[in-house]
């Protein structure tokens, strides 16, 4: 047998092997779900990367809240807000919003644009600022100064809606400034794996799920606890 057959003999195997992992390992993670006895209660999170959403189906499809983008920076609104807003409501589901946070533009900008934005009256959840790096301009503040600006935002959120603020928080977002911001309920993304400390109220489990009435994928999330708990003083 040449030396490239005899090559050929083994790696076969090998690579048959690996492409069968891989394979498995991305069926498992397409088709995760949490235990449902432990999470019953199950949501989603959107943007206008979402299009226009058939919300009566959603609602149909064991789906009981939203968040949906609002806000980013201190000017840009998401195109689909206000049709998500009304078509989620009228489909009977629990609602929230959310703003993304950018380190290049001062907190009190960035309040005024989301009040601006969101009616206090017409959600059930809390607000929710997004604090991560990905999509973020390049600038990095030191821990004081996020923790100045954060609360800039903060303040006058909280004042409107008479409830604190929930972060949306990544581990890498948490690992750098956790210590230095104001302590909130947390909303934590852990895709496809438990979070492993049980300080989280909203789990987002999935980031490419797939629910009827949404062309494309969506971010999957579950609660820790019952809905009424997260709509409680409303």
């Amino acid at each position: 047998m040449s030396p490239s057959l005899r090559f050929l003999r083994y790696a076969l195997p090998v690579v048959v092997l690996l492409v069968a992992g891989t394979a498995g390992g991305y069926i498992t993670y397409r088709n995760y779900e949490p235990d449902r006895t432990r999470y019953p209660v199950r949501g989603i999170d959107v943007s206008h990367h979402q299009g226009t959403i058939d919300w009566q189906r959603v609602a149909a499809d064991d789906v009981a809240f939203v968040f949906m983008k609002a806000t980013e920076g201190g000017d840009h609104l998401d195109t689909e807000f206000a049709r998500n807003l009304e078509g989620a409501r009228e489909a009977g589901l629990a609602v929230g919003a959310y703003h993304f946070f950018t380190f290049c533009r001062p907190g009190a900008d960035q309040a005024a644009n989301f009040l601006a934005t969101v009616p206090d009256e017409a959600t059930d959840l809390p607000p929710v600022v997004d604090l991560e790096y990905a999509g973020n301009c390049d600038y990095r503040p030191t821990e004081a100064e996020l923790a100045v600006e954060l609360q800039a935002f903060l303040a006058p959120v909280e004042a409107r809606f008479g409830r604190e603020v929930v972060y949306y928080a990544t581990e890498a977002f948490l690992a750098d400034y956790g210590d230095a911001i104001p302590a909130r309920q947390l909303w934590r993304r852990s895709i496809a794996w438990e979070p492993d400390t049980p300080d989280w109220i909203v789990w987002q489990y999935h980031n490419a799920g797939t629910v009827d009435g949404i062309s494309g994928p969506v971010d999957l999330n579950v609660l820790n606890g019952e809905l009424a708990g997260l709509v409680v003083g409303r």
